[in-house]
């Protein structure tokens, strides 16, 4: 996926093959926010079993794109979301964010669950703060002089996300029990936000919400990934939020339920920048629903990214056609 990286041109005449070579590692590794190698994840089930969720997965995800996981229900997408946040460690296989390896949880990448990931102890401001003011210092670090004024700026920062988010400065002072399903969800986001991450990771993050709330957090998702281009991976069953909220969409399916076979990559498509909708989009944007849907049913054969198939032939064109979005939803 980093096709469109172009090497720089070289102004020193006695510039080497290699180290031509070497500028284009470099930015191609710029370019690539995560990469997942030949990634496998297998289970032990019971005393002797054994099933594989995840079968040598290999994908780059260049910064700033929004790649939404399809895929039925035990392919393995929730799977795959936790290996790039570091909660599993996958069987066999290497993941890298940020050109470093993933471990174990950190700061490059932050988390939206589907359910609200909230501190019921704490306020909403508090809630916020907590990540900066953790990762800055521990709590005798707290005691140090120039942590007052980190707190202060912290805090000023954690009051423009919440307008950001659209909620009001009262709500800073409320116990997540006191804001409803949307609003807490917003904050869970907002506290993402607040942890600069470099990749937002979520997972099914609106699939509790009523319909009208769902709506509206997308068109929220949609604006802060268009104002700051931070890279998510978004984690979903709906083909319709996929196609309004990603700049590609990727299928997980199971070739067969035998528990050595875990799945694999069906589809991996791009899609436009802008967006699509069913109110502007109509009939085009429903038949690519069914079109998409039918790679998690194993209707059609694994279509790559640069829009070939398996066996080399053409892919259909008006997967590729690009529609304008004029922002309203679904």
């Amino acid at each position: 996926m980093v096709s469109g990286v172009m090497t720089p041109e070289l102004h020193v005449a006695s510039a080497s093959a290699v180290e031509v070579a070497n500028g284009a590692r470099a930015l191609t590794a710029a370019a690539t926010a995560i990469r997942v190698d030949d990634v496998s994840m297998t289970y032990t089930v019971g005393r002797k079993g054994k099933r594989t969720v995840l079968q040598n997965i290999s994908l780059e995800i260049e910064e700033g794109e929004c790649v939404v996981l399809l895929g039925e229900t035990g392919c393995g997408k929730s799977t795959l979301l936790r290996m790039l946040l570091g909660q599993e460690p996958p069987t066999s296989g290497s993941i890298t964010v940020a050109g470093k390896p993933v471990e174990r949880v950190d700061s490059r990448s932050g988390y939206v669950p589907q359910r609200y990931s909230l501190f019921p102890d704490r306020t909403v401001l508090e809630n916020l703060c907590m990540g900066p003011e953790t990762s800055k210092a521990h709590i005798f670090g707290r005691l140090m002089p120039g942590f007052r004024a980190f707190r202060k700026t912290v805090r000023a920062e954690a009051m423009r996300q919440l307008e950001h988010m659209g909620l009001h400065a009262s709500d800073a002072a409320k116990y997540p029990h006191q804001l409803s399903g949307g609003m807490q969800q917003r904050v869970a986001i907002a506290q993402a936000l607040m942890m600069k991450s470099r990749v937002l990771l979520m997972d099914e993050a609106f699939s509790a919400l009523d319909p009208a709330t769902r709506a509206s957090l997308q068109r929220l998702l949609r604006s802060v990934w268009s104002e700051t281009k931070p890279t998510i991976v978004f984690v979903t069953h709906n083909t319709a939020e996929a196609l309004f909220l990603g700049t590609r969409v990727i299928v997980l399916r199971r070739e067969s339920r035998e528990d050595s076979c875990g799945s694999r990559v069906a589809l991996d498509m791009k899609l436009p920048a802008a967006g699509m909708s069913l109110h502007r989009n109509g009939k085009e944007f429903l038949d690519l629903v069914e079109y998409i849907e039918s790679f998690s049913r194993g209707d059609h054969q694994k279509v790559s990214s640069d829009g070939d198939d398996r066996d080399g032939s053409a892919f259909e064109a008006e997967t590729t056609t690009v529609f304008p979005l004029d922002g309203e939803t679904l």
